[in-house]
């Protein structure tokens, strides 16, 4: 079965700039990535979604496959979603897995585990990378100008956390998908999805410095035990 990973990685961030080439390690986090697929041995092509020089010399520094995105893919109101169909409808596979530039955490034997998940479950179309709450949202609370509080989901008000549905969060890992399915489908919130729960210790979503600082704590710990 052909199978490819797809990378996406737009050069523009605002809020963390250039967070997708950020040292780790001595590793830049999209090197990282990419180790890690190719580490995997489940892909037949590993393949980097880029605007940006800097970037696209890196991918192919690691041996990744650079896919010139479009100006237009890589603005801010651009998504992810939008960034495979783009790489996948001149692309001739059966499955693949789009994996994120700062998911640099992620270990090969997740992506095989998940990759075998994905192949077992022959009745959905994605699987997604997901970790639980830290606090569920069936506790949520809004919050007025004024600070008074009531429960978002008013439903749950009286009841016990034992009768919560088991809820899970995307995570900004990796979500695997059927080529065919998703040109249609255009979504990995796809109407036959099952979800994948990613160790803690591989997950941590980069948005801020703050974030970032927090990633290196992980990656710290997590070498200080080998």
């Amino acid at each position: 079965m052909s199978n490819i990973a797809i990378i996406p990685a737009r050069g523009g961030s605002k809020r963390l700039p250039r967070k997708n080439i950020l040292q780790l390690g001595g590793v830049p986090l999209i090197g990282r990535a990419i180790k890690s697929c190719f580490s995997a041995d489940v892909f037949n092509e590993v393949i980097v979604s880029t605007e940006d020089k800097e970037i696209a010399q890196i991918a192919e520094i690691y041996g990744a496959r650079v896919h010139k995105r479009s100006e237009y893919l890589a603005t801010d109101k651009s998504n992810v979603n939008e960034v495979c169909v783009d790489v996948l409808k001149n692309l001739d596979c059966e499955t693949f897995c789009c994996i994120y530039a700062t998911a640099a955490l992620i270990k090969p034997r997740t992506i095989i585990e998940s990759y075998s998940c994905f192949l077992e479950s022959t009745e959905i179309n994605c699987l997604m990378g997901v970790s639980e709450y830290n606090y569920s949202p069936f506790q949520a609370l809004i919050i007025d100008d004024d600070k008074n509080a009531d429960f978002l989901i008013k439903e749950y008000k009286n009841k016990k956390s034992q009768s919560y549905p088991k809820t899970r969060v995307s995570n900004g890992t990796i979500y695997w998908g059927r080529k065919e399915s998703f040109l249609i489908e255009k979504t990995f919130y796809s109407k036959k999805l099952k979800t994948f729960d990613i160790p803690n210790d591989e997950v941590c979503d980069i948005d801020t410095i703050d974030d970032f600082n927090r990633l290196k704590q992980i990656f710290s710990k997590r070498n200080s035990l080998y």
